[in-house]
């Protein structure tokens, strides 16, 4: 049975018994929420994930494309593969540079 997260996101089809899981555990999430690609599955129960954006070069009167990296818990109640797109959520700092969950799948590149 999993909990309401407080976000609207589709709910994961398999259980999981992950502390860390904000589905099935006691972690909560709160802050911001990002979208991004899945460039990395390599590490156990972690993914890196690029996100791109656009910023502002005020002596150009323009916008440049940057893009930065976001390493993310990923609970096993969730299947990511990489070239997945997925949604992030901010929680508690859960080690050294992870300080954000895997919840939705947002689309699978099969």
């Amino acid at each position: 049975m999993s909990k309401n997260i407080g976000v609207t996101v589709s709910q994961p089809k398999r259980n999981c018994d992950d502390e860390l899981c904000p589905f099935h555990g006691k972690l909560s999430i709160r802050g911001k929420i990002l979208t991004g690609t899945t460039v990395s599955v390599k590490a156990h129960k972690m993914i890196v994930v690029a996100r791109e954006y656009p910023r502002p070069v005020r002596k150009y009167k323009r916008y440049e494309r940057s893009s930065s990296k976001v390493h993310a818990f990923l609970p096993s109640c969730l299947d990511v593969k990489e070239g997945d797109e997925v949604r992030i959520a901010e929680c508690k700092p859960i080690s050294k540079t992870i300080s954000f969950v895997t919840v939705e799948v947002l689309n699978s590149d099969v």
